[in-house]
C-alpha cells in the first residue's frame, strides 16, 4: 500500500465509523417460535417435505389467481420467467431454462414456490396450495399427467427430464 492510498484511508476511517453508528436498527428479533415457523428445509429426496397435497387440477385456478399476472397464462413468462417448455433445448446454442427443461428435481420446484411465492406475499400459500401449484407446473411442463395428485410420498418419486445432467456432491 502506498503512502497516499494509507494518507487516503487514515482520511476515510472516521467516516465508516460514523456510517455504521447512524444505520438505522429496523425490525424485531424473531421469537424461537416464529424461527421454527419460517425454518424448513426440503431435501431431493423429500425429507422435510411437509403433510399436504394437491392436484395439477386445482393448482390450474390458482395458477391463474396467484401467478398469471407475472409468468403469462401459460407459464410463457411476462414480468418475471419463463416456467414452462424448453425441453431438448439445454445443450443447444440457445438454452431455455425452465422447471421442465433445466431443474433436477420436483422437490425443488415445491421448495422454491413455498418459500418465494408469490412475489407479492412470500410464504402465504398453504401447503395444499404449494402441492397443487407444483403439480400444474410440472403437468404443464408434461412430466405428469393432469389428474395426478402429489403429496409427501408421490412428489419425491418425480422424475425430471433433466436430472441426470447434474453432478452432485449429494447423491440420493
Amino acid at each position: 500500500m502506498s503512502m497516499l492510498e494509507r494518507a487516503i484511508l487514515v482520511l476515510l476511517l472516521p467516516s465508516f465509523t460514523v456510517a455504521a453508528d447512524t444505520v438505522p436498527r429496523l425490525g424485531e428479533a424473531l421469537t424461537p417460535a416464529q424461527v421454527e415457523e419460517i425454518s424448513f428445509t426440503v431435501m431431493p429426496d423429500g425429507e422435510g417435505l411437509p403433510e399436504g397435497s394437491g392436484s395439477a387440477i386445482e393448482g390450474s385456478a390458482l395458477y391463474q389467481q396467484q401467478c398469471m399476472a407475472c409468468h403469462g397464462a401459460d407459464g410463457e413468462g411476462t414480468l418475471n420467467d419463463r416456467l414452462v417448455g424448453g425441453q431438448g433445448s439445454i445443450h443447444s446454442a440457445q438454452p431455455v431454462k425452465t422447471l421442465g427443461s433445466y431443474w433436477p428435481y420436483a422437490t425443488t420446484v415445491f421448495d422454491y414456490i413455498r418459500r418465494a411465492m408469490p412475489y407479492t406475499a412470500p410464504g402465504s400459500l398453504s401447503n395444499d396450495e404449494v402441492y397443487a401449484l407444483t403439480a400444474f407446473l410440472l403437468f404443464k411442463n408434461g412430466i405428469i399427467e393432469e389428474t395426478a395428485t402429489l403429496d409427501a410420498k408421490r412428489l419425491p418419486e418425480v422424475k425430471m427430464p433433466n436430472r441426470d445432467n447434474f453432478d452432485w456432491a449429494w447423491q440420493p
